[in-house]
């Protein structure tokens, strides 16, 4: 049998993975076509003059054991305490024989997850608890009211035809107004009364307010327990230097073991005949014949490289107008904050602890605040007196906010940054820069409502397997990206025909992030 030509669009984490789990389990030598200049997609690493970005932020946990034995197969978790820990005589079990974050890059680090909502200048967490100070921030009008429209929303089920009914079933309409609606606006630049609600099986699933009374009766008689259920993750791992070094690794393993990865080609046709994918050419003029072709690529790119003329025009017309969300972070760096961290957790120079800040302020368009320090000090070139933030930031590509200068974006995010007052001042800001990434967010609205054709459509190929976030059109965590590889190669190995292992990957119905 001559040797199967493989072909993989993308060298982000599924990409990455399929190419990987190939070279290890097959004789198959698959190229890799990555239409940037970089590894890992939107999980990859930005550096800016020694400090880290990652955009989007990229915990690493999950509840599949077969992507946590591959993170830790590229970079081992930590044996011994890294900077912040040992300044801060941090409680953590780290990994018998592990190795030492202060003598190597090549290592996993054990993080404490903290991310909270600012709201009314003010902090809560999140997901929302029932603590005291959640009812002081509030206010005894607004508490009252989110009470009485949660009781409400029992009693009265909405039948679920948009988001904002999801929302409304699982915490009553004033709390969705609060802390949903808005937020959700800025997200995708809809309303919630026009986004399915598969976003919310998708990324909200089994939380729930009920739940959440529920947890704060019930904790007190658990907390020596495992195996119950909690809302979100309270510790995940981390590469030292972000998310894109484990990428970058893995491809270079792909490299090693015989694997190609191609830079700066990008696949402009895809050539079909008799139900199967012939070839793919890139922009620059090369064509690859090809026995199988897996795809991360948008699926919008992927029909047009295909063309109207091979593709029905139902799914044509869904596929190619599917709606994308496209994202800026501004990296700033300070020398300090004006928010005070008043929490128990201990940080390096006593900032706030938080990996991420939810920003619900209605008068800003800023829509989450990273804190790079947080996620590794060795993100941040001077952590012991600076602070290496992310403002993020949701738009379209060619809208106001994308076209905008690179200072006069910095200029305004700045801006909203004094007056939520979290810096005093532009004069506590040492450098900025500005990331801007296309498609960053496949979105659950518009013609996305007749998705069910595109997929059929694809189905018919049966040499194509798509995969990953943008494969799928499926805001998946890194993880599920990943297992989505896995499946396809074991599937494309094992001679399986049909789709739909791969395509039900993340599809039952429980939270990313809860616990085994």
């Amino acid at each position: 049998m001559s040797e199967r030509k493989v072909l993989i669009i993308g060298a982000g984490p599924a990409g990455l993975t399929a190419a990987y789990e190939f070279l290890k389990k097959s004789d198959v030598k698959p190229i890799i076509l990555e239409a940037e200049d970089f590894i890992g997609g939107i999980s990859r690493t930005f550096e800016y003059k020694g400090n880290r970005m990652d955009i989007g932020g990229h915990r690493f946990f999950t509840k599949s054991d077969r992507v946590n034995k591959l993170w830790e197969e590229i970079l081992p978790i930590q044996g011994k305490p890294s900077l912040d820990d040992k300044i801060l005589g941090t409680d953590k079990v780290f990994a018998e024989g592990g190795p030492d974050p202060e003598e190597t890059d090549d290592v996993m680090l054990l993080r404490h997850r903290v991310s909270r909502i600012y709201f009314l200048k003010k902090f809560f967490d999140y997901p929302i608890s029932l603590k005291a100070r959640t009812f002081i921030n509030m206010g005894f009008a607004r508490t009252m009211k989110c009470g009485f429209g949660y009781m409400a929303s029992c009693l009265h089920k909405r039948k679920e035809n948009s988001l904002a009914d999801f929302y409304i079933n699982r915490f009553g309409k004033p709390l969705y107004q609060l802390f949903f609606e808005d937020y959700t606006e800025k997200v995708w630049g809809v309303s919630p009364d026009n986004l399915s609600p598969d976003w919310g099986s998708q990324r909200v699933k089994s939380l729930s307010l009920g739940k959440t009374i529920l947890s704060a009766i019930t904790k007190p008689f658990k907390k020596n327990k495992n195996k119950t259920e909690t809302s979100l993750i309270e510790q995940f791992e981390y590469p030292k230097k972000g998310p894109g070094e484990l990428y970058e690794k893995m491809a270079d393993r792909i490299r090693s073991m015989g694997g190609t990865i191609l830079l700066n080609s990008a696949v402009s046709r895809i050539d079909v005949e008799n139900g199967k994918i012939v070839s793919l050419t890139t922009k620059d003029g090369r064509t690859f014949e090809c026995d199988a072709v897996f795809s991360t690529m948008p699926i919008k790119d992927l029909f047009e490289a295909i063309g109207k003329d091979k593709t029905p025009l139902d799914a044509y017309q869904v596929a190619t107008t599917l709606p994308y969300r496209d994202f800026i972070t501004v990296g700033l760096l300070l020398d300090k904050l004006a928010i005070q961290n008043e929490t128990k957790i201990k940080t390096l120079n006593n900032i706030v602890p938080d990996n991420w800040i939810y920003v619900q302020e209605r008068e800003v368009q800023m829509g989450r605040i990273q804190v790079f320090n947080n996620w590794s000090p060795y993100m941040v070139q001077d952590p012991l007196h600076k602070v290496w933030i992310g403002l993020e930031y949701f738009c379209n590509e060619g809208d106001r906010k994308w076209n905008a200068s690179d200072k006069e974006f910095i200029d305004f995010a700045i801006g909203e940054l004094v007056s939520m007052g979290i810096i005093e001042s532009k004069e506590h800001v040492l450098d900025a820069c500005r990331i801007k990434v296309k498609k960053a967010y496949p979105a659950y609205f518009g013609s996305y409502d007749h998705f069910d054709k595109v997929r059929a459509y694809l189905d018919t190929l049966a040499n194509l397997y798509c995969i990953g976030r943008n494969g799928q059109h499926r805001y998946n965590n890194m993880d599920h990206s990943m297992l989505s590889a896995l499946t396809a190669v074991d599937d494309y190995l094992a001679g399986k025909e049909g789709k739909d292992d791969v395509w039900n990957v993340n599809a039952e119905k429980t939270y990313h992030e809860s616990s085994k």
